[in-house]
């Protein structure tokens, strides 16, 4: 039996296992005539549509890694957060839910609880922006590709892609009759169910649809209630129509419903709090020393995330005269309800005892509700004239309620119990500048305390609004058969407004452990516009070669710092975020070989960014424009087909991510040696090494993956801190080995794959949470092992 694969089907199996990136010049020459016969150790062309055209990555002058649909199946990964290490250049901070998470690329990120804040990496589904991130960061599943661009892409993405644009695209329909069942389970009670049909539905149309399904138990012990816990419980579903109106007209329609009901991610104690004693300790003497082999919490409460995703989309293609016409036109919705353990105790709020001597709970619920509009018109030239452009307008809108409540033991470490009663005595009783005395026995008849055992709460009730409008246009003029001009340019106008209104749930209005006890009426709008542009060069140096320079602007809108215990100092707006990027890059492919480098440089000013800070007891962290900074370094990435049977892979990132100049926030009296500080989640280095030896037999083909991925420390802080203010907040650095063996038969229309995820067990930290002792270990941070059947027909 015939199975033998090409050299591309080989490299693309290598980076699926491995998590390194192909950005890779295409070999195969444009002239080649079609009748030549095709050599199968030459590399295809990967095909992208990171500037909004189907293109070869080898023409795009932009540091763009492709994960294509082998690599992100093979990776047997089920969301972004385990398929960021496929790439040097980004991190993922995870938080306690979808919403709270974050990506970063090239150290750039915005790590915000605000919701009137936005990402300095845009996220771009089926050419549709998400307003958050965490809307994608559910399971992925049914993909032809991710691309991840770095550096800003203000010219064709608008704002928010200050830092980079994560661009996803699903597979689309297909003519022929066929489908997909794959069955995935891991140990610890781990599986994934998927099926997808398509076909043809009459001469004009053709459908898919694709559902999954997955769980997991957990990998957390809670020793409160011996639950396990971090696990998942998902659902989706998406559906397709194809619809050729005419020779050159086409209509795409996409919806997609995802659920997902997990009870993630609980914090862990890996040095010790000093809030209790239990079996889940950590084994650690304090700053520096970290239990990374603590896998038990202690909680009487969980944190958990409740989410619902609702997308339709319709996309409309057409010619007019020699020149293409696209409508995207989309609406989202996405519900978010999180839980969250915020005392991470199960003995807090016992004692009838003061805070704060004794443990303090603090418990939160908080569902929101984003929905959001979009319509892009453009236009494109056709391809080989000496100016190739295009130009669209963009508009966009986005609304989202929220609802936070927070309940937690009383607070009087300030006269804050006294205070609360004399306001109700004059407020509610209509007593008149109530004295101490009136204060005091009124306490005592009707026998209040505030306690740690006196829970008291209240309710905020938040709304935002977006409107983005915008005007671009991009193009490329042809010097001469080697040499290119690039340019790009793009106006945008932005209006942020927001609502918020605070009231206290207790009948004495009570202040509790981070929760206010004064009501708000807050409003408030801004708006900005902006004018950004990219102006570069490309060279070919040979046939297999090319150079690139660019020069380019990023734009990330206004804000406003809108939250639970917002205060009136918070109403005033965040200004934008704009970045200048300087890059470098370099492209090499022969048959047997590829090679990509840049060198780049990218200066953010404004940079939005959450400072920490101690409020009511609680640790918080508040959004401020925190300043200038710079992120420079150097990427490289290859593809090396060594032999037949063996491919080598690899990439590497450096980055050198700090903070310029630091604005000190309201309230901090210094803020000496915060300049040049490491940008929070910006690992030094990060590089891959992969290998596949594949071995063709009689009746099956053997498939031997194996890859080793290593991060170095990240500094995890705000960058209002440093590794030595905030040395808790360093993380150590790790490496972790994975590896695969797959049999396939009958031309891959049957594959199994035995997995094996970190084995030499290194257990590591990927995030800081706050308050000198929370982080998240992650699911690979354990050695496992996993099988998957799948079947094509």
């Amino acid at each position: 039996m015939n199975t033998r694969r090409s050299i591309v089907s080989r490299a693309v199996t290598l980076a699926m296992t491995s998590g390194l990136l192909v950005s890779a010049h295409g070999y195969a020459q444009e002239n080649q005539q079609a009748e030549e016969p095709v050599d199968e150790r030459s590399l295809e062309k990967i095909v992208v549509t990171s500037q909004k055209r189907v293109e070869s990555i080898s023409d795009i002058p932009v540091a763009v890694s492709v994960l294509r649909e082998d690599q992100i199946n093979a990776a047997f990964a089920n969301n972004i957060e385990g398929l960021q290490a496929l790439v040097p250049s980004v991190s993922f901070r995870k938080g306690n839910t979808t919403r709270n998470s974050a990506i970063t690329v090239r150290g750039v990120g915005t790590i915000s609880f605000s919701i009137a804040a936005e990402p300095s990496v845009s996220t771009v589904v089926d050419g549709v922006v998400l307003g958050r991130s965490g809307q994608a960061f559910m399971d992925l599943y049914d993909l032809q590709r991710i691309e991840v661009l770095r550096g800003p892409q203000g010219t064709l993405f608008g704002k928010n892609a200050s830092a980079g644009v994560v661009n996803i695209t699903t597979k689309r329909p297909q003519d022929e009759f066929g489908g997909m069942l794959e069955a995935t389970l891991f140990q610890g009670n781990e599986y994934r169910l998927r099926g997808s049909m398509h076909g043809a539905l009459n001469e004009d149309a053709s459908g898919s649809i694709t559902v999954m399904k997955s769980g997991f138990d957990g990998y957390i012990e809670n020793v409160f209630n011996n639950e396990t816990v971090n696990g998942y419980d998902r659902e989706g579903v998406r559906a397709m129509l194809d619809y050729s109106i005419s020779d050159d007209t086409e209509m795409l329609f996409i919806f997609e419903n995802m659920k997902s009901n997990d009870d993630c991610c609980a914090d862990l104690e890996l040095t010790p709090s000093g809030r209790h004693q239990s079996e889940a300790s950590p084994d650690s003497t304090g700053v520096g020393d970290l239990d990374l082999s603590q896998r038990q919490v202690d909680h009487d409460f969980e944190t958990r995330t409740i989410d619902e995703h609702t997308a339709f989309s319709m996309q409309f293609d057409t010619m007019i005269g020699d020149h293409q016409f696209t409508s995207i036109t989309a609406y989202r919705d996405w519900s978010n309800t999180e839980f969250r353990e915020g005392d991470f105790t199960s003995t807090a709020g016992d004692a009838p005892l003061p805070v704060f001597g004794v443990p303090f709970q603090l418990h939160d619920i908080g569902p929101q509700d984003w929905n959001q509009v979009s319509q892009e018109f453009r236009i494109a030239s056709p391809l080989g004239n000496a100016l190739e452009y295009q130009g669209g307008v963009f508009w966009w809108q986005q609304k989202s309620n929220r609802s936070f409540t927070r309940e937690a033991s009383c607070q009087n470490n300030n006269g804050q119990f006294p205070a609360a009663i004399s306001a109700y005595l004059s407020g509610t009783l209509g007593v008149e500048n109530p004295s101490e005395e009136q204060v005091n026995q009124f306490i005592e008849d009707e026998s209040l305390s505030c306690l740690s055992n006196d829970i008291v709460s209240a309710t905020a009730f938040m709304e935002t609004e977006f409107l983005n409008y915008a005007v671009f246009a991009d193009g490329k003029y042809h010097i001469n058969d080697d040499l290119r001009l690039l340019f790009g340019l793009r106006y945008t106008k932005d209006e942020v407004s927001f609502s918020h209104n605070r009231r206290s749930n207790d009948e004495y209005a009570r202040t509790g452990v981070g929760v206010r006890g004064f009501d708000t009426d807050f409003d408030g709008e801004t708006d900005e516009t902006d004018l950004s542009g990219k102006l570069g060069v490309q060279y070919d140096i040979n046939d297999n070669s090319m150079a690139y320079f660019t020069f380019s602007q990023g734009y990330k809108g206004p804000a406003f710092n809108v939250f639970y215990n917002m205060a009136p100092n918070d109403t005033l707006p965040i200004g934008p975020e704009t970045s200048d990027a300087y890059e470098l890059g370099y492209k090499y492919a022969s048959r047997d070989f590829v090679f990509n480098a840049a060198v780049f440089r990218t200066e953010i000013d404004g940079f939005q960014a959450n400072n920490p800070e101690l409020l009511d007891g609680v640790f918080i962290t508040r959004l401020t424009n925190a300043g200038s900074i710079i992120t420079e370094g150097a990427e490289v990435d290859f593809i090396w087909q060594v032999s037949d049977q063996f491919s080598l892979f690899g990439g590497m990132a450096t980055v050198d991510a700090t903070v310029d100049e630091f604005r000190c926030p309201v309230g901090l009296d210094t803020c000496d040696g915060r300049s040049g500080a490491d940008l929070p989640f910006s690992p030094d280095l990060k590089y891959s090494l992969s290998g596949e030896y594949v071995w063709e037999l009689d009746n099956m083909n053997v498939y031997l993956n194996g890859s080793y991925v290593y991060t170095d420390e990240i500094f995890a802080g705000g960058p209002g801190t440093t590794a030595e203010t905030n040395p808790e907040a360093l993380l150590p650095d790790y490496g972790i080995v994975n590896a695969s063996l797959a049999f396939s038969f009958n031309d891959d229309d049957v594959r199994i794959s035995l997995i094996g995820k970190n084995l030499t067990d290194e257990s590591f930290v990927t995030t800081y949470s706050g308050d000198n002792f929370r982080y998240q270990i992650p699911r690979d941070a354990d050695r496992y092992f996993g099988i998957q059947a799948r079947l094509r027909y």
